[in-house]
């Protein structure tokens, strides 16, 4: 089944005479066709319910159609469902849409107006079109200044990540009438070129202009001349429809040249696990290119808490792009950098005062770590410059965030003659969910007082330990540690990379325990995954002590610049991501999030080969009490319709904040099937056919 969107570049474009004219076409041709509107407005009451005048003229044609959702009063849809009390929401649209689609043939989706109309106070049409993520047949009313309407959508429809299938021109006015008091020889040459132009326009997109449709006078619906002059000259598009994206091989030249020259993380070169091909992606699916969508339970490696395709933040981003993409940061700034700043200094614990921006995660760890041991060395102990951290802690993969990470079951033990000798400790076994126990803090307090002389730093994952197994400890244990740094004058750093931005249900994890680190690395969901970037927060003590400093120990200049430190793009989106985040539920949603993952995981309790079920926030565990085979576990999961990518024995689920109910549902009942099929066939899930939707 193949399924296009029909828009126009206004109202009155001859978008339904075109559908109704290709319906006619496909069927002369054997094609199963079906026409779908999602939306009509100026509905009258009929014997059988409202009737929609677009349908009819559809089945005028000698076409099949239907309405999903119908209205009275001939206007925009917003206001049309307003005045009967109706709110249109484009994800129930968008769903209604794939249920209505034909499941043979062609599916032609025709939309009301043009692009951007409102399908309530924030959705418009282009939103339903990204939603359903299909190609779109442009229809363009030929009239003066059609020109400039057609280059605005196609850009529009660029911009939204949509493919445009084809244009159609289109003369809905008579030959005689003129747009600007134009004489009749003068408009027969504005619209030829038009027609020239579209085509020339067209060409430079690859958006081929399909058909030119002159005004059909004295055309009327009953009129079976008439129709089949309209069938021939649409014909072609037809055809160009028909075989749309059926003879695509890039695909297979795509993974081909993946699997030969491209190294994949965490995996072998010449021996690589197997990958798909994302073409697109939107809220909380992901869309492969053989038509597969996937629920991402894995938020892109947990940065995506606003799932895909943000309007609000691709705008931001585009329009950061047009105006200034990046400037060296050494001598210069600009406002998304200082706005973001700015909007960081809101929401960090209190006393952080100072950010450093930088490249990614482990950047961030590092330069976290310069600061610490340069901190000291500003104050005359430069003999502190050690670090402790927990064990079964992961920080990053770069040579100093690696060495924070647990030596013995981390990833990077190959690494362990090179990497610079740390301090661990056991980590916290005093669980989230349960009371504090005293002793779950004595191999800390005893590691720290022992070596207080030599550590510049204790290291933590507040709360929540992340890809070294996703732990969840007591807030109680993070108190503590805060106030015996504070005895020892050891400094507190905390890596919120991973559970920054509301992920536990609470801003940042420290909130649980009210405290502030000496120095904070935030990460990944600050630009809501739309661009690489991270930041380093600093108490004034911290930057006081360090720009204090005089010759002999670095004359108060913090030895570290990355080349795109600052990048405005990359402020830009997280301004952006800062914005939508604040101004949502994003709480509520959270709170939820937990509770259907506390509901939906708990089948897994009891289950063979469980050892631990546990939920914090957006984030859901099952721990095997074996290691799990990642390949097979997730072509499973890819069987199920979700994207979960397990590690060692964690099989985990940290989906986007804007995850709807079902699908949510989808993710947990998919991880309850995994774990139920492999006790049953010696530890691996027994896998079944792909799932396929049309969007």
């Amino acid at each position: 089944m193949s399924a296009f969107f029909v828009t126009g570049t206004d109202t009155d474009a001859g978008k339904t005479t075109v559908t109704a004219g290709l319906l006619r076409v496909f069927a002369s041709m054997g094609v199963p066709a079906l026409g779908v509107k999602p939306v009509q407005t100026g509905c009258t009451d009929g014997a059988e319910g409202p009737e929609a005048p677009d349908v009819e003229l559809w089945k005028k044609a000698g076409g099949r159609g239907r309405v999903l959702h119908s209205f009275r009063v001939p206007c925009s849809p917003h206001l049309a469902a307003r005045m009967e009390g109706a709110t249109l929401r484009v994800e129930s649209v968008a769903r209604d849409c794939r249920r209505a689609a034909a499941e043979n043939g062609v599916t032609l989706f025709e939309g009301a107006g043009g692009l951007h109309v409102p399908l309530n106070d924030e959705e418009s049409m282009l939103d339903l079109m990204r939603a359903l993520r299909l190609p779109v047949l442009l229809v363009v009313a030929n009239r003066l200044g059609c020109l400039n309407h057609a280059v605005l959508s196609l850009d529009a429809l660029e911009n939204a990540g949509l493919t445009a299938a084809g244009m159609i021109l289109c003369r809905t006015v008579p030959s005689s009438r003129t747009d600007a008091g134009t004489s009749a020889e003068a408009e027969t040459l504005i619209l030829a070129d038009n027609a020239e132009s579209l085509a020339r326009e067209g060409k430079k997109r690859g958006v081929p202009l399909l058909a030119d449709i002159p005004y059909m006078e004295g055309f009327s619906c009953s009129d079976k001349a008439m129709w089949d002059k309209l069938t021939a000259m649409l014909e072609p598009a037809a055809r160009h429809l028909t075989a749309f994206g059926r003879n695509d091989s890039r695909g297979g030249e795509l993974l081909a040249f993946d699997r030969a020259h491209l190294w994949h993380p965490y995996t072998s070169a010449m021996h690589p696990l197997p990958v798909r091909e994302v073409t697109g992606a939107c809220g909380a699916k992901i869309f492969l290119r053989d038509g597969t969508a996937l629920v991402d339970g894995m938020s892109s490696w947990w940065c995506r808490v606003h799932g895909y395709g943000n309007a609000h933040l691709v705008r931001a981003v585009q329009k950061q792009a047009a105006r200034l993409s990046h400037v060296m940061f050494g001598g210069l700034t600009h406002e998304p950098a200082v706005e973001l700043c700015r909007r960081l200094m809101r929401l960090l614990p209190q006393g952080l005062e100072h950010v450093f921006l930088a490249d990614s995660g482990s950047v961030a760890v590092e330069a976290a770590m310069k600061m610490a041991v340069q901190f000291w060395q500003s104050a005359g102990q430069g003999e502190k410059s050690r670090f402790v951290a927990l064990r079964g802690a992961y920080h990053g993969d770069t040579l100093g965030a690696m060495s924070l990470c647990d030596p013995v079951t981390g990833m990077h033990s190959l690494f362990s003659g090179v990497l610079p000798k740390q301090i661990f400790v056991e980590r916290p076994s005093c669980r989230f969910d349960a009371p504090f126990n005293e002793a779950a803090f004595a191999p800390m307090e005893s590691t720290l007082r022992a070596h207080a002389a030599e550590t510049a730093a204790v290291v933590v994952e507040p709360v929540v330990q992340g890809a070294g197994g996703m732990w969840f400890y007591h807030p109680e244990y993070l108190r503590r540690l805060r106030a015996l740094c504070d005895e020892l004058d050891i400094l507190l750093m905390a890596d919120e990379i991973a559970t920054g931005f509301g992920r536990t249900g609470r801003m940042f994890a420290c909130d649980f325990a009210g405290v502030t680190p000496d120095i904070m690395c935030v990460g990944k969901a600050l630009t809501g995954g739309m661009m690489t970037l991270s930041a380093v927060a600093a108490t004034r003590r911290v930057a006081e002590t360090i720009s204090g400093a005089d010759e002999a120990h670095g004359g108060g200049l913090f030895m570290h610049g990355p080349t795109f430190m600052g990048n405005p793009l990359a402020c830009a989106a997280a301004c952006a991501s800062l914005d939508e985040l604040v101004a949502s539920p994003w709480q509520e949603r959270v709170r939820h999030i937990e509770a259907a993952l506390k509901s939906g995981l708990a089948p897994c309790r009891n289950a063979e080969g469980v050892n631990d079920v546990r939920v914090l926030g957006a984030i859901g565990v099952v721990e095997m009490k074996k290691g799990v085979n990642v390949e097979a576990w997730q072509e499973y999961f890819v069987s199920k319709g979700v994207w979960i990518r397990p590690f060692g024995r964690t099989v985990y689920v940290m989906p986007p904040f804007v995850i709807s109910e079902e699908e949510l549902f989808q993710l947990t009942s998919a991880v309850c099937s995994a774990v139920a099929s492999a006790a049953l066939h010696g530890g691996t899930p027994a896998g079944e056919n792909d799932r396929r939707e049309f969007c």
